[in-house]
């Protein structure tokens, strides 16, 4: 993704509150593990960490969690 090291307290934090999404110790692992996936492979510990159904997830939730997750882990 990046070369600079991701402020991951900060990027569970506003998956909180701006999402809605306030992962446990164990999700957050998850999200840490799958980031070198990818986005979408974030998007999906995300979702599978909250209990949601990724196929069937609203599109617009699927893009706040990966619009979220992009402004922690990429330069901008």
């Amino acid at each position: 993704m990046t070369d600079a090291p991701i402020d991951f307290d900060a990027m569970f934090a506003a998956l909180c509150s701006e999402v809605g999404f306030c992962l446990h110790e164990k999700g957050q692992k998850r999200v840490i593990e799958a980031l070198p996936k990818g986005l979408d492979a974030a998007v999906k510990a995300v979702l599978a960490a909250e209990g949601v159904d990724e196929p069937n997830a609203p599109g617009d939730l699927k893009k706040a969690v990966r619009d979220c997750l992009k402004a922690h882990v990429q330069p901008g």
